[in-house]
């Protein structure tokens, strides 16, 4: 009877070994639980002294998750840059990009995202410092975009201090 038994349950595990194989089983993909969620920072940028919205100021994630790219050769294949771009002639941007859960700062139990804003247009519109930011959204405006993802967005205008010569 023991026999049997031990027979038995040998072919089953054999039956459920091939059953998995055949079907696959991929433990390394994304967690259903846990999918990619949009943030979104926007405002305007403009001179502190006057008021005046300044173009070419670039905006862009700063992830503290993100693994160094080499000097040479091509980016690793799981390099992710976040997102950045440029102001607009009225100074207003739009900085969107999707977050892994892992990727987000959490203070104080709040998420929270690093922002830099850096002069890249040398003198042309004028020289102002950089400001470096941490995002606070937990009073984001949440939506769902036609995809199907959360999308949290918050406004921030941003004020930048002119460099004296």
């Amino acid at each position: 009877m023991k026999t049997n038994r031990r027979i038995f349950i040998k072919r089953l595990n054999w039956a459920l070994a091939g059953l998995i194989t055949t079907l696959g089983y991929n433990s390394c993909g994304k967690e259903p639980d846990s999918p990619d969620k949009i943030y979104t920072v926007k405002g305007a940028v403009t001179n502190k002294a006057t008021g005046k919205p300044i173009e070419g100021i670039c905006v862009g994630y700063d992830s503290v998750y993100q693994r160094p790219v080499p000097m040479y050769g091509p980016p690793p294949a799981n390099y992710n840059p976040k997102a950045h771009i440029l102001t607009d002639a009225k100074g207003i941007y739009k900085l969107t990009d999707k977050f892994r859960p892992e990727e987000i700062l959490l203070i104080d139990n709040v998420p929270t995202l690093s922002v830099f804003v850096s002069d890249v247009d040398g003198e042309k519109n004028g020289l102002f410092h950089s400001e470096f930011l941490q995002v606070d959204f937990s009073d984001a405006v949440r939506s769902r975009n036609s995809n199907g993802s959360d999308e949290y967005t918050v406004t921030m205008d941003v004020e930048l201090t002119e460099i004296e010569n």
